[in-house]
């Protein structure tokens, strides 16, 4: 099983993480509902186990547990793949959710850049949700992950949708890049982490 398990405590926030790339139970608790729903998206349709309990700051706003989460995903991911010997590398998805339709590209190359082209306006979603987070979130685990990342929203009205298409893109992305599809370095450099 490629798994890893990151603890990360800070003045702002206090994390505990366990990923498992090849499937497994998902549990997750951030303090924000809408944050777990994005989260429960890219464990299902990432085929992923993640187990995921965090507190933050809440009472000064959503930034600084949203952000983390993502570098906690980025570093298990990055200890999870481990040399990436075997993997596809590559993953792409285009997802659509009514009237929204989102593509998310991604190559575990071991350099880290994030593209993230998504009309979203500054709102709070539910219990503290702050959309201004989803790009955060998306260069936090691409960053972490060292991995290349475009995110895009096609085109869309709502932005609930706009968001979830983003994450589930994320997800299918992901699952096709871990996959294993052999034994060789899909690198003609010689390594893929450095």
């Amino acid at each position: 099983m490629r798994q890893a398990r990151i603890e990360r405590v800070t003045a702002e926030t206090s994390i505990s993480l366990s990923l498992s790339l090849d499937g497994g139970e998902s549990r997750i608790a951030t303090g924000l509902a809408f944050f777990d729903h994005m989260l429960h998206q890219l464990a299902r349709h990432g085929g992923f186990g993640i187990e995921l309990e965090a507190k933050g700051d809440l009472p000064v706003d959503s930034h600084h547990l949203i952000e983390d989460v993502g570098l906690c995903l980025g570093d298990a991911l990055r200890e999870a793949l481990g040399d990436r010997h075997g993997i596809a590398r590559f993953g792409e998805a285009h997802v659509p959710l009514d009237e929204t339709l989102a593509r998310v590209v991604a190559d575990l190359s071991g350099r880290p850049y994030t593209v993230f082209d998504a009309a979203l306006p500054s709102l709070v979603i539910g219990d503290g949700f702050q959309t201004e987070m989803v790009r955060e979130f998306f260069i936090a685990i691409a960053t972490r992950g060292q991995f290349n990342l475009h995110a895009t929203v096609l085109y869309g009205l709502n932005t609930h949708h706009k968001i979830e298409a983003l994450f589930k893109g994320l997800a299918l992305a992901l699952k096709r890049a871990v996959r294993i599809e052999g034994s060789a370095l899909p690198s003609t450099k010689g390594t893929l982490t450095a």
